[in-house]
């Protein structure tokens, strides 16, 4: 209980901060980013962090950056939803294959569940409210699952190894698509570090990119709000313009809706 209330207190002081500026400060989006929940960090209680180079990626292009501890609370989950402008869906370990109905492969680190509990109640909500979303990594995982879709467990077993997954490769987007628009290419290279993928694709989402074996790499929501999901670490790229372009998308349509 203690925990909520400072989490629900840091979320209150930190909105409230964003939101007693004047002039044009007033239109910087406040977005949220989710953090990772370690219970091996520290030997007597669990951890929450997140890699530093998400809050820079956010601040960068305009954004008031908050980090969401996972708290499992409804009430906290429903604040975040109802006065936050934008958020990011950080990379992690694996969702549970029970929850689209598989057993686990033996490669799978299934993330904890204090963060798995919360992270499928936020998404879900958020999905609902039709708030500007984006998601990197297990973002783009999560949300396909928690919107009823599927994963590949595991790319270099199930469907091989011609691309590595856990280092720059090139990336192939779909003509037309926002995310070409915005890259201004339909062909870029990208750094990632994942063993899973998309694979049965969840309603009202469409594949934009694909690297060279198949594997879906980027997708976009086709209905009920703006959201841009990809596979790889544009926050963790040195190439600050294709950093600035997926990041700065988010916060545009944050800034549009206020």
């Amino acid at each position: 209980m203690m925990k909520a209330k400072a989490a629900l207190f840091w979320l209150a002081f930190l909105l409230g901060c964003a939101g007693c500026r004047t002039g044009p400060a007033t239109s910087e989006p406040v977005i949220g980013i989710t953090s990772v929940y370690d219970v091996n960090k520290v030997s007597s209680s669990a951890f929450a962090s997140v890699n530093f180079a998400y809050v820079r990626a956010v601040a960068d292009v305009g954004g008031v950056p908050v980090i969401l501890p996972a708290i499992d609370d409804e009430r906290i989950i429903e604040r975040y939803v109802r006065q936050l402008d934008g958020l990011v869906l950080v990379g992690g370990d694996d969702i549970p294959p029970a929850a689209y109905g598989e057993e686990p492969h033996q490669t799978v680190k299934e993330l904890p569940k204090q963060r798995y509990d919360f992270e499928r109640k936020l998404i879900a909500q958020w999905l609902e409210s039709g708030k500007p979303l984006l998601g990197i990594c297990l973002g783009m995982q999560f949300t396909n699952v928690v919107a009823g879709g599927s994963l590949i467990q595991d790319i270099p077993s199930q469907i091989g190894k011609k691309v590595n997954h856990r280092q720059a490769h090139t990336v192939k987007v779909e003509q037309g698509s926002f995310l070409a628009e915005i890259l201004r290419a339909e062909q870029v290279s990208v750094y990632s570090y994942h063993h899973q993928a998309v694979k049965d694709l969840a309603e009202g989402f469409k594949i934009v990119a694909r690297s060279e074996d198949g594997v879906a790499e980027a997708i976009e929501r086709t209905e009920g709000g703006f959201g841009l999901f990809v596979q790889w670490h544009p926050e963790a790229m040195d190439d600050k313009a294709h950093r600035d372009a997926i990041y700065g998308a988010l916060t545009r349509v944050c800034k549009a809706k206020k």
